[in-house]
């Protein structure tokens, strides 16, 4: 071995030297010998270095797993005797190995097991027992190599398949874990059980890490062996004489939780669940009260959870069966044990209450079935219904400002128990309903007095009913007269009674939450609007302390005004006031620091667009307002740009830079409360718009920090081409050339689809302009594909992909937009480039996306300019080149018809064989047939056959021709 490179091995030393010991282990891979150097080395002990025992295990399970099939008979036998070898003098040395190293030989030892037990090793177990017989060390392998097998052939988690097999998954991988698998049942699990039997008998009372091994290796195979080998007196009472054993007890718990998770006959599977029951309940298990340990508490909560689980899964399955007798009495055995789910589901420990919500939630499905429930069962509903309650409240260590894991894992257990809820809404919406009323109307009559988390959770249960009485349309205090007082109620009693102004964030967004969820409130009610927009601009809302609060807030605010529409009207100007102050736009001066983040300030300005449009003033009046509001962003750009044209340090720029984006975007958003019915022209605000194009657009001819200008200008432009519609025309000429000039392919990709936008809108009014534009901007895209990349540049090769994606798109609007002129008046030769590069798209590269576009491109031409009154020598092109595009692309070995997009681009290749037909007629078929065709050497009766689907008059039919 090379004892240089094995130095590297060790985790500290130096980047040099593990980067050599990786090549050399690379090394040893592809050699034909370096194994058996590495087999001599653990079977001798050679080494003592833990790092290097653990390399030489790593090259021998590369042989095992990948190479194993080229060694003669005898290099096999070493292999296995190697092992064998060294698991017998694990029982000698002095220290135990480290753990990583046993479990490594323990994956070597289950790959040989693998490849080897249907032929050559079928007493691969009783060879490893007769090593290590009662040995700790020995039994400890032994167990580990157990689980390692199991990994092998059954682990759920790891998807079996190596790349060998990648054609075939699974399918001969899962017949040879089959096929393993029953014959261990047939020749040696017997055995295994009783050799577990014998290791849990030895070792319970002395060694309990053995103990939990033997313990983890019988839940692990007890899912896919003979139950009655495990489910029998003399292992059950073990396993129950464990459970009361504190450092065995979690252990035996799970393995109890495996046997009865086993699939079996539902009345047998009710007789084993009573009878573990009953053992359990008589040792004082069922005491919850009485045990202070959580960890086994949660343990012991999974196993209840599948027992009641079981129970439930037998009853459905006797339903199905029509045998009602026994039904009932697993009904009686489920609701047996509805006390004991109880406890746990309110216990303080969460991961406790968690582990039993499954069963929770099924009998809940049970009681929902139920024609009627009897007292009992209304008296289970209502104890699940205040356990609930109690849980979705925070404790005293929940971290609102910085929310960590513990925090995300509450939330997590919240969605739960918000399932359980919207169940109990199912079995009985009235108690539901009745229930919250109760704990909101009690604790909001003394909020003052009252710990934030009660407060929280009343308000929360309020907002949850919306979701768990579902209504359409959020329509709830219309309908149902007793559920809509009710809510009614609630909902006035939350906007009067003070309680927005609780000192606690989560008071206060649940609040706001809620207030917004339930909006239709205030068309009942409007008399509480100014009470509710008062919440939201003060302390409480926009302002609040908290800069989570203001933004969630900034969120809602804007839902609330689109919501509440005309009865707004009142409050437009004064709240439009009182927003002023949010709207600043905080240049990277001064350290002033905003109270709303310009993400944040997005919503404020759509929501004051919102509030001018949706008015009921008079467009003079509108267009006063929104001058009012936009003004100010234009004056700050001008000074603004100013500023970066000045500017030297590259930091400052980008600050700049990012503020006049902002400006741009502010903008833009108050854009979005126009509609159809409100348009910009109805609402007298064109000028105001069109200022801001001429204040926005000289941002493109600035030098520094484009990327950032140009985008924000970009999404802008989108937006007026929607809004101001023809009234934008004037400035794309100049919007344009500014964009073209020294960009790259993310501007150009960027670029095109503003082009694409302003052409299919307004078609033939933007044709001069096209023609103009044309040559510049295919100059541009080439120049950028022409450039040269390196070859393993990954994200080069994707922008240019994209790009030319983006240039076939741009094509496709042309033509699709009844514009074909644009391209036929740039001249002979440039038409000729142009439609060679669409010939290219379809064949040469291998992205179906493009080729797809390519085909609707060429269909497109032809049927425009391939009848008889077409350009002179467009039928030419149609012949030499359209014709053979439609046969080499699909004959390209990269044209892959298991994927979806490529049989997307081959129905559009037929979509153009048949385009072509159409307006060529017989020419076309003559050609096919004397020339073409023949000159590929296809067989005449095919192209006959070919034709024929052509010539059919329903395109479907010459489609699915084509696919087959």
């Amino acid at each position: 071995m090379d004892e240089q490179a094995l130095l590297g091995l060790n985790p500290n030393a130096d980047a040099d030297f593990r980067q050599r010991a990786l090549a050399y282990f690379e090394q040893l891979k592809i050699s034909q010998d370096a194994w058996q150097v590495c087999a001599e080395a653990l079977a001798q002990s050679i080494y003592s270095d833990d790092h290097i025992k653990f390399f030489c295990f790593q090259v021998l399970e590369h042989q095992v797993k990948f190479k194993y099939s080229e060694l003669t008979e005898v290099q096999q036998q070493l292999i296995r005797e190697t092992l064998i070898t060294w698991l017998q003098a694990q029982m000698l040395n002095p220290q135990p190995e480290k753990t990583f190293i046993r479990n490594k030989a323990a994956q070597v030892f289950a790959l040989l097991f693998v490849t080897e037990y249907l032929t050559k090793w079928p007493k691969f177990f009783f060879d490893i027992l007769s090593v290590v017989d009662l040995n700790p060390r020995g039994v400890d392998m032994y167990l580990r190599i157990l689980m390692a097998v199991d990994a092998e052939l059954v682990d759920r988690d790891v998807v079996h398949t190596s790349e060998a097999s990648y054609y075939f998954p699974l399918t001969l991988e899962a017949r040879r874990n089959t096929l393993l698998k029953d014959t261990m049942r047939e020749q040696c699990i017997p055995s295994l059980v009783e050799s577990w039997y014998q290791i849990l008998q030895n070792y319970q009372y002395n060694n309990s890490e053995l103990t939990c091994q033997c313990l983890e290796v019988v839940g692990a195979y007890v899912s896919w062996i003979d139950l009655s080998l495990i489910a029998n007196e003399r292992f059950i009472n073990m396993l129950l004489g464990h459970m009361s054993v504190e450092v065995l007890r979690e252990e035996a718990c799970d393995c109890l939780f495996e046997i009865v998770n086993k699939g079996m006959d539902p009345i047998d599977k009710t007789k084993l669940v009573e009878s573990l029951c009953q053992v359990l309940q008589s040792a004082g298990l069922f005491s919850i009260d009485q045990e202070d340990d959580v960890d086994f508490l949660a343990r012991f909560s999974k196993l209840v959870n599948g027992m009641g689980q079981a129970l439930i899964a037998s009853w459905t399955k006797l339903i199905k069966n029509g045998d009602m007798k026994s039904a009932q009495d697993t009904l009686q055995a489920i609701e047996a044990k509805v006390a004991l789910m109880l406890q746990l589901l309110i216990h303080e420990d969460d991961d406790i209450s968690s582990n039993i919500i499954g069963f929770c939630y099924d009998y809940l499905h049970i009681l929902k079935q139920l024609s009627s429930l009897s007292d009992q069962q209304k008296a289970n509903v209502e104890a699940i219904m205040l356990a609930v309650m109690k849980k979705l409240t925070y404790d005293e260590e929940y971290n609102f400002e910085n929310e960590g894991e513990d925090e995300a894992m509450f939330v997590e257990y919240r969605k739960q128990l918000k399932l359980l809820l919207d169940r109990l809404a199912q079995v009985s919406p009235e108690l539901l309903l009745a229930s919250v009323r109760r704990v909101f109307n009690t604790t909001l009559q003394n909020w003052q007095t009252t710990r934030f988390m009660e407060v929280e959770v009343a308000i929360r249960l309020l907002y949850m009913l919306a979701e768990a009485l579902p209504v359409s349309h959020g329509a709830h205090f219309s309908g149902d007269v007793t559920k809509a007082t009710a809510l009614q109620d609630m909902m006035r009693t939350l906007v009067t009674s003070g309680v927005s102004a609780y000192q606690h964030t989560s008071v206060t967004l649940e609040f706001f939450e809620t207030v917004v969820r339930y909006e239709k409130f205030f068309a009942v009610e409007p008399q509480h609007i100014p009470t509710v927009l008062m919440a939201f601009l003060d302390h409480r809302g926009l302002r609040h302390s908290s800069p989570k609060v203001r933004s969630r807030t900034a969120y809602l605010f804007s839902r609330f005004v689109k919501s509440l529409n005309k009865q707004m009207n009142p409050f437009i100007e004064d709240v439009l006031n009182r927003i002023q102050d949010l709207m600043e736009l905080s240049p990277p001066e001064n350290g002033y620091q905003a109270l709303l983040s310009s993400d944040d300030q997005l919503f404020i300005y759509e929501t004051a667009g919102v509030l001018i449009v949706n008015s009921e003033y008079s467009a003079e009046r509108k267009q006063v307002l929104m001058r009012n509001l936009l003004t100010p962003l234009m004056e700050k750009f001008k000074v603004l740009l100013e500023k970066l044209m000045m500017a030297q340090d590259e930091d400052r720029q980008m600050a700049l830079a990012d503020c006049l984006n902002h400006a741009v975007g502010f903008a833009s958003r108050t854009s979005k409360a126009f509609s159809n019915k409100q348009t910009v022209k109805q609402c007298g605000c064109s000028e105001v718009y069109l200022d801001c194009l001429q204040t926005f657009l000289p941002a493109l001819s600035c030098p520094l920090q484009k990327e950032v200008l140009r985008s924000g200008v970009r999404t802008f432009l989108h937006r007026m081409i929607i809004c101001l519609e023809e009234e934008v025309l004037p400035f794309i000429p100049s919007a344009s050339e500014h964009m073209l000039k020294d960009c790259e392919a993310k501007d150009l990709q960027e670029f095109i689809p503003l082009i694409n936008q302003i052409t299919a809108k307004f078609k033939t009014q933007v044709s001069p302009f096209l023609q103009q534009m044309f040559m510049p901007l295919l100059h541009a895209i080439f120049e950028v594909l022409l450039l040269p990349a390196e070859e393993n540049d990954q994200s080069a090769a994707l922008e240019k992909q994209m790009l030319r994606r983006s240039y076939f798109a741009f094509l496709q609007t042309v033509t699709g937009s009844g514009m074909s002129e644009v391209i036929a008046n740039q001249g002979a030769e440039n038409v000729e480039r142009v439609l060679f590069t669409v010939i290219q798209g379809a064949v040469d590269y291998p992205d179906p996306i493009a080729q797809k576009t390519c085909f609707i491109i060429l269909s497109k031409l032809v049927e425009l300019w391939g009848g008889k009154d077409g350009p002179v020598g467009f039928a030419d092109f149609v012949y030499k080149h359209i014709v053979p595009a439609c046969f080499l692309a699909p004959l390209k070995q990269t044209f892959d018809l298991a994927d979806a997009q490529t049989v997307l681009a081959l129905s559009e290749c037929a979509v153009t064989l048949k385009t072509i037909h159409l307006k060529r007629g017989p020419e076309c078929i003559q050609y096919l047939q004397q020339e073409y065709l023949p000159s590929l050497q296809v067989a005449p009766e095919i192209i006959q056959e070919f034709c024929q689907a052509l010539q059919q008059p329903d395109a479907k039919v010459f489609k699915n021709y084509l696919k087959v």
